[in-house]
C-alpha cells in the first residue's frame, strides 16, 4: 500500500519572494526567503521520509505533513487544492511502494507497485502544475545494472539499462523507471535518485544492519547513499537555486559488500562469520525471487552544483564511528529481528 502518514507537523510560515536566478550562495537574500518557507511533505511515515522530519525538526524548518488520510494523492484537482490552503512554497514527495520485507513483495503487488511508483509521480507532478508549487520527487538508481565497459558509473544522461523496456529488471525497478518517465517532461521538478540508504542509525532498513544482519551476502559492487546527506542535498537544491532536473545523489565512489565487511569488522561492532553466496546465480537460486539491481552512479552533476556528498567510505566509517543500536548489544538487536534468508545490496529499501 501507498504510505500513510498520519502525523501533522505546522510551524509558522512567511510569505515567499520572488527567487533571483542562479542563488547558490548562503548569503544571498533569495537564500533566507526560501530558508524561511513552508515545505509540504508527502509520505513521511517511511525510512526516508522520517529522515526529512528529523532534518526540518533539528533545523527548526517549517514544513507541513499530507497523507492519504488528508487528501487523495491521485486527483490533482483535490491534491492541488490541499497543497495551496497548506500555502506551501515547496514539495516534497517520499511516498512510494517498495514492497516488504523487500522487492520481491513487489512481485505479488503488482497493482499497488505500479499505482505508487509509475502513476502516482504523474498525479504529483500534475497538481504542484496546477498549484504552480516547485517540487522533489525521491527516485531510485536502482534503475541502472552494473558499471559502463570502463567501470564508470551511470550519469544522468544515461538512459535506464534496468527496466520494462530492457525487460531484465525487478517489478520494483520497472515501476519506478516508469516513474521517472512520467516526469521527464515536468517543470519546476527535481528528480533526487537515492541508491542503497545507510546512516548509523541500527534498523531493519538500513544498509550496514542489513549487512550485519543477514546471515548469507551477495558481493557486489555499489554506489550507496549516505541518508542525512542525501536528505541535506535535496534541501539544498530548493534552498541553494540548483538548477531543477535529476540528480544522482549518492556518495562519491563506490564500495563492495566485503569491502563493508571489512569496515565493519574494523569496528568491531559485531562478532559473527560473514558468509557469501558463491555467485550471483547462487543468490538468485537460494534467497530471490527477481533480480536485483547492482549499479554504479556517477554523481559529478551533483559536486558541481555544490552538494555536499561526501566519499562513501568515509560515509560509512563515520556512521560505524557513531553506531547507535536499540537494545543492550548489537549481536541481541539483530536476533531479535527476522532472520533473513541473504542479502544483495539494492534499493529496494526506500521508503
Amino acid at each position: 500500500m501507498l504510505l500513510q502518514p498520519n502525523a501533522i507537523a505546522i510551524l509558522p510560515s512567511q510569505t515567499a519572494m520572488p527567487i533571483a536566478p542562479n542563488c547558490h550562495s548562503t548569503s544571498h537574500p533569495a537564500f533566507y526567503q526560501k530558508v524561511n518557507s513552508l515545505i509540504v511533505l508527502l509520505g513521511a511515515s517511511g525510512y526516508v521520509g522520517s529522515e526529512f522530519v528529523r532534518f526540518f525538526d533539528q533545523r527548526a524548518i517549517a514544513y507541513k505533513v499530507l497523507g492519504r488520510r488528508d487528501c487523495d494523492f491521485y486527483d490533482p484537482q483535490l491534491l492541488s487544492r490541499d497543497i495551496a490552503a497548506a500555502n506551501g512554497d515547496f514539495l516534497v514527495n517520499c511516498a512510494g511502494y517498495t514492497g516488504k520485507p523487500n522487492v520481491d513483495a513487489c512481485e505479488l503487488h503488482r497493482t499497488e507497485c505500479l499505482l505508487a511508483n509509475a502513476v502516482l509521480p504523474g498525479r504529483i507532478a500534475e497538481a504542484c502544475a496546477l498549484a504552480n508549487i516547485p517540487w522533489g520527487h525521491v527516485s531510485s538508481g536502482c534503475i541502472f545494472t552494473g558499471a559502463k565497459p570502463d567501470g564508470s558509473g551511470f550519469s544522468e544522461d544515461d538512459p535506464p539499462n534496468f527496466s520494462f523496456r530492457e525487460g531484465n529488471c525487478s517489478f520494483y525497478s520497472g515501476s519506478k523507471a516508469l516513474g521517472e518517465e512520467c516526469l521527464s517532461d515536468a517543470e519546476q521538478c527535481y528528480v533526487w535518485r537515492l541508491r542503497i540508504p545507510f546512516n548509523h542509525h541500527d534498523s531493519s532498513r538500513n544498509y550496514l544492519s542489513k549487512v550485519m544482519r543477514y546471515d548469507r551476502l551477495l558481493d557486489a559492487r555499489n554506489s550507496l547513499s549516505h541518508l542525512r546527506e542525501f536528505v541535506t542535498a535535496c534541501y539544498d537544491c530548493w534552498t541553494r537555486n540548483v538548477e531543477f532536473g535529476t540528480y544522482n545523489l549518492t556518495n562519491s565512489g563506490s564500495v563492495t559488500t566485503r569491502e563493508v565487511v571489512d569496515l565493519i569488522r574494523e569496528r568491531g561492532i559485531v562478532d559473527k562469520n560473514f558468509v557469501f553466496f558463491d555467485s550471483e546465480d547462487d543468490f538468485m537460486r537460494r534467497a530471490a525471487k527477481t533480480p536485483r539491481s547492482n549499479t554504479v552512479l556517477d554523481n559529478s552533476k551533483a559536486l558541481k552544483a555544490v552538494l555536499r556528498l561526501s566519499p562513501v567510505r568515509e560515509a560509512i566509517r563515520q556512521s560505524l564511528a557513531l553506531w547507535e543500536v536499540e537494545g543492550p548489544s548489537p549481536c541481541s538487536q539483530l536476533r531479535r529481528w527476522p532472520i533473513g534468508r541473504g542479502l544483495v545490496p539494492d534499493g529496494d529499501d526506500l521508503r
